[in-house]
């Protein structure tokens, strides 16, 4: 009798939530979400070290694949003006005379598998190896310039120039064609290589997001089960129940993503010094880039997403097993 007589204002508050119109109703609903999220982000803050321990796991696991992504898309960036250049160079024959190299020019420039054709004399090349100081004292030794004319070809096109190096190659004149094309290709074949590795990767180590965020859950369930039996036997409804623990996954996902942006910033900062002592090496310079506010963004939003994914499975399997059942 106890139980009926509490039962009863029930309706009556659910008929005033209804008389209210549309209005009432998404207040309710507003009220019921905003309680939900802030009472799960109390339930997270009154144990401090179980949640960094969660948290700590979940952020090691989301920026490992995301590292790994970073490094990748830095490869490609330091590597891709090395990569994109396609330039082809045709070293002519000592005996070939500047008025045959300049008619074998137009004859290139004409052709459509060409962009660009550069014209390097004997005196250019003899100028750039006298700003080498390791070769400038041998250079003083030579009665004369043995260095031949060089053409530098552009292909045209996206291909990698392979059949214009052939058709290069074929040139009465042409003494030494020099075409990198192979290195480019492997390069390419192991970035790759590389990004499929990430994926992998990525997909392995999100399950176990999944898994971190399904079970702290289910702890959680498991502490509050009693609580969660009553709801259900009053008549609440899944989703009522499900509400607060899709918003602590949530809050687990969001804190984890939030670390590894943090993890990865001090990575980032810990290898730059080496990185630019190493490019500086070659006469370059080179600084390593972040994932940026849209991959922040993402990052944030895709690791609330998980953890979010990983409480509403949780949730469900324990209230497929306590659903009560009219008998």
């Amino acid at each position: 009798m106890n139980t009926k007589a509490e039962n009863r204002p029930r309706p009556a508050a659910a008929e005033r939530v209804k008389s209210g119109g549309l209005g009432a109703r998404l207040r309710a609903w507003r009220e019921q979400h905003l309680y939900s999220l802030f009472s799960s982000l109390g339930r997270l803050l009154q144990r401090p070290v179980a949640t960094s321990l969660t948290v700590g796991v979940m952020a090691v696991a989301i920026a490992l694949p995301l590292g790994l992504a970073l490094a990748l898309g830095n490869l490609e960036r330091f590597s891709g003006t090395v990569s994109e250049s396609r330039d082809i160079g045709v070293f002519l024959a000592a005996d070939v005379e500047g008025e045959r190299v300049s008619a074998l020019s137009e004859e290139l420039r004409a052709r459509p598998d060409v962009t660009a054709v550069a014209v390097r004399t004997p005196d250019d090349g003899l100028a750039e190896f006298r700003e080498m100081s390791d070769l400038a004292g041998a250079l003083e030794v030579l009665e004369g310039n043995p260095l031949p004319y060089v053409l530098v070809v552009s292909p045209a096109g996206d291909d990698d120039g392979s059949a214009l190096a052939d058709a290069l190659r074929a040139l009465p004149e042409a003494e030494v064609v020099q075409h990198d094309a192979l290195w480019r290709q492997r390069l390419t074949a192991w970035l790759a290589f590389g990004e499929r590795v990430v994926q992998v990767v990525a997909v392995l180590l999100g399950l176990g997001v999944l898994l971190v965020v399904g079970n702290t859950v289910r702890l959680d369930i498991g502490a509050r089960s009693e609580e969660i039996a009553v709801l259900q036997h009053l008549g609440a409804t899944d989703g009522f129940v499900r509400r607060p623990f899709l918003y602590l996954g949530a809050w687990y996902g969001l804190a984890a993503g939030g670390l590894a942006l943090v993890l990865l910033a001090v990575a980032g900062f810990l290898l730059q010094g080496r990185l630019t002592a190493l490019v500086a090496s070659y006469g370059s310079q080179f600084a390593l880039s972040g994932p940026g506010w849209r991959g922040t963004a993402a990052l944030l939003l895709g690791a609330a997403a998980m953890g979010w994914l990983g409480a509403w499975l949780a949730t469900g399997h324990h209230l497929r097993r306590t659903r009560p059942t009219d008998v």
